[in-house]
């Protein structure tokens, strides 16, 4: 069997290292190591370009330390005597040169030049997949660095915060969920159902709450009593739909905040208004409680002048004078108690509320007011109206807030108008609004009546906060106030709550 050409074998196994996957420097140190053995001068170096472009440097058969690396291709040592370098050039860019100990003879050296034709592809190929190599660590590093820095920020966040999926399984657990009042180790809720952790609510209202977010893509918001160490806190929970790509909400993200500072300072400044509602009341108070004690002393008086009549004609006499003493004395504990009820702090807990009732007892504190009589009222309540849920006492303090306004503006008397009703454009609310005949409000102090201190009183005459509290025990409530106020055509102030839950199920 004829032999078959060394060049062809030569070749043939140089083809076969650039595809035998044997990593780059092995494969260039085989090829070196092949082109060596099938060549009769035995010397065989790869200059070449580091992957990036950064640096040069060699490879060289036999074994042995390879040339140092050179800044440039420009730089590399000159050619030794017997030896011939040939470029390695792709689509004009320079990759190296392949300098090789060769017999003269033109046979070795087109040998070279097919060599180099063969080694510059899988240079260029190698190159790129070393470019993009270092461009996919580069960016994981990036990514990495991002993830720790935006770790780092939700663990500074002053709030608890956790993330869940669509399973309902934790998938972050921030610093202050750890340290907080319920706090657990990140590493021993990560992965694990929310209703497994969080258990001072029950499951149910969890779940829903949750399923709420993931079908309406909406915020859902609500504050919480807790009490703990002897103490109770209240805690703002706002949960906030997120989106990874496209439409569909793939996460909810749940942040609570510890609101018990900002409520006891609401709480006392809420106490203090009430207190000025109150002394704002207190010179008709007077007024209404001397009219029944002036009964009273002449009553006394009358039964003094009778202690001398005959016991039989004095007893009758003297007992409808004490009935009378008696309805009196009712009267101004009926005043008294009223005025009372509405100073004292009461608690905060949310129970069904007619409003109708919250406008008579209302009415009923107002009508101590000096003014108040000066007033025409009208009421236009609906009778069929549904409860909402809330705070009667808050409700009383919201309405008195609006009705002191109106008796403020309307200095010369007017009317004040009490409606309730449904809302037409949302079944399942209803509306309280207060109307007077008073000046009305410029359009440019409409957005900044309910603005904390803002008064158009002069001073002395108001602290500014009545609206800016009711705007917030509104808000608190879950509704809203709507203004309708043009100069020299009174105003009317709208607010709107939503039905209560047991009423909207009976609808």
């Amino acid at each position: 069997m004829p032999s078959r050409d060394p060049a062809l074998d030569l070749l043939a196994s140089v083809g076969r290292l650039l595809n035998a996957g044997l990593g780059f420097e092995a494969t260039l140190a085989a090829v070196a190591d092949a082109v060596r053995t099938g060549l009769p001068a035995g010397r065989v170096r790869i200059w070449l370009r580091e992957p990036g472009g950064v640096l040069w440097r060699a490879v060289s058969a036999p074994a042995g330390p390879a040339p140092a690396p050179v800044p440039s291709l420009d730089a590399v040592p000159p050619l030794e005597a017997g030896a011939v370098r040939l470029p390695l050039v792709q689509d004009g860019d320079r990759l190296g040169v392949l300098e090789a100990a060769v017999d003269r003879r033109a046979r070795d050296a087109g040998l070279l030049e097919v060599l180099a034709d063969f080694l510059t592809p899988y240079l260029a190929s190698a190159e790129l997949s070393a470019d993009l190599a270092h461009e996919v660590a580069t960016q994981s590093r990036e990514i990495d660095e991002q993830r720790r820095f935006i770790s780092l920020i939700i663990d500074s966040l002053p709030v608890g915060l956790y993330v869940v999926d669509r399973e309902y399984r934790i998938q972050i657990w921030n610093r202050k969920r750890e340290t907080g009042t319920q706090g657990v180790r990140r590493a021993d809720v990560m992965g694990r159902p929310v209703f497994e952790v969080l258990t001072r609510q029950p499951a149910g209202k969890i779940r829903a709450e949750f399923d709420r977010v993931f079908e309406t893509g909406t915020i859902l918001q609500e504050e919480i009593e807790v009490a703990t160490a002897g103490e109770t806190r209240w805690f703002r929970i706002t949960k906030i739909p997120m989106r990874l790509e496209g439409d569909a909400i793939t996460h909810v993200i749940t942040v609570g905040e510890d609101v018990t500072e900002a409520k006891l300072t609401q709480h006392r400044v809420l106490q203090s208004e009430k207190l000025a509602a109150i002394g704002h009341l207190a010179a008709g108070v007077m007024h209404e409680i001397n009219n029944p004690l002036a009964t009273i002393s002449a009553c006394v008086a009358a039964i003094e002048g009778r202690l001398d009549e005959p016991e039989p004609a004095a007893a009758a006499t003297v007992r409808e004078y004490l009935q009378i003493v008696d309805k009196e004395v009712e009267r101004c504990t009926g005043i008294v108690n009223g005025l009372l009820d509405f100073s004292r702090p009461k608690g905060r807990a949310k129970q069904a509320v007619a409003l109708n009732t919250v406008v008579e007892d209302a009415l009923f504190l107002l009508k101590h007011h000096r003014r108040f009589k000066q007033l025409a009222v009208t009421r236009e309540l609906d009778p069929a109206l549904p409860a909402v849920t809330g705070n009667a006492e808050q409700l009383i303090q919201a309405l008195m807030a609006l009705m002191l306004n109106a008796v403020d503006a309307m200095e010369a008397g007017g009317r004040l108008t009490l409606r309730t009703g449904r809302v037409r454009t949302g079944p399942d609310e209803v509306s309280l609004e207060v109307e007077d005949t008073g000046p009305g409000i410029p359009r440019a102090e409409q957005s900044k009546i309910f603005e904390p201190f803002y008064t158009t009183k002069p001073q002395g005459k108001g602290t500014g906060l009545g609206l800016s509290i009711c705007y917030g025990i509104v808000q608190e409530h879950g509704g809203r106030i709507e203004v309708e106020s043009q100069p020299g055509q009174g105003s009317r102030f709208r607010v709107v709550l939503p039905v209560g839950e047991g009423a909207r199920s009976q609808q």
